[in-house]
């Protein structure tokens, strides 16, 4: 088996561990290959690379960028080669990403007390984010002011896509991100295709995608062999991810190197794409 988490979040974006420890997970579950992709940031990617150098863990930096497609929300996952993802003009732009979902957690929070009458202090949300606020940090705030709900609840009853409170969290076409993420040197997957709903996956891959993360924590074997089936037919990469939050009680996501890749055959333009990034 090759060893691999390509879907890793941190505490830059709605993860609730630091970058070493992350590092740390990956050498104790010895993984060939790990990548930090934290939301619409790449602000712990110098961190991660010091902390994996230390240790001897080949990292590869990342980011899982949100975008839309149709009006349905679907992340992109982008892999830099080297240290493209330093460019200023990338980070500039990713800046104003994340001053929109400062501005999406306002409107979510004000929906939550209109719909739901939950009522959050929007200050709270904003301080567990060290550099991204994502919609698990509103998920704490609900739990922390002493409502009894989980984070699975919450997020499928009040914060998920389908609900009245759900905003958003940019209107970048899947199109435009993946030609985003292209323009500096990534090589681009679409992120958990089974979480995808309403757009078909063979019209998502004709948008510029290199690969499809078809190895996924929440998949079934019967959601693996099709995407990989998928991957083979267009003639694309596959990754693998476990989507990794650390968050309790989240059955949604799961832990570092919980996901492998088979090292069969059609498998191993994975294993050559990695070498040619790092």
């Amino acid at each position: 088996m090759f060893l691999c988490d390509l879907h890793i979040h941190s505490t830059y974006s709605d993860g609730r561990y630091l970058p070493k420890d992350i590092v740390k997970m990956a050498k104790e579950r010895k993984l060939d290959f790990f990548s930090l992709t934290d939301h619409d940031t790449l602000s712990g990617i110098n961190e991660t690379s010091e902390e994996a150098e230390k240790l001897n863990i080949n990292f590869i930096p990342g980011i899982e960028l949100s975008t839309e497609h149709k009006g349905e929300s679907i992340h992109v996952l982008g892999f830099f080669n080297k240290e493209s993802y330093k460019n200023e003009e990338l980070n500039k732009i990713l800046e104003e990403f994340k001053a929109n979902r400062i501005a999406r957690a306002y409107k979510i929070v004000e929906n939550l007390k209109k719909y739901n009458d939950i009522e959050i202090d929007v200050k709270h949300v904003l301080s567990y984010g060290k550099d991204t606020i994502a919609r698990p940090h509103i998920a704490k705030a609900i739990i922390d002011a002493g409502y009894p709900y989980d984070h699975d609840y919450i997020f499928n009853n009040f914060i998920g896509n389908h609900c009245p409170a759900y905003i958003p969290s940019t209107k970048i076409t899947t199109k435009e991100g993946v030609g985003l993420l292209k323009k500096y040197n990534a090589i681009v997957f679409l992120a958990h295709p089974v979480l995808i709903k309403k757009s078909p996956i063979e019209e998502l891959l004709k948008l510029g995608f290199d690969g499809i993360e078809a190895i996924y924590y929440q998949n079934k074997d019967i959601d693996t062999i099709r995407f990989i089936n998928l991957a083979k037919e267009n003639n694309l990469y596959i990754s693998c991810g476990s989507d990794y939050h650390g968050i309790e009680n989240d059955t949604r996501h799961g832990n570092v190197g919980d996901v492998i890749i088979p090292q069969e055959e059609h498998i191993l333009k994975m294993l050559s794409w990695t070498k040619e990034i790092i």
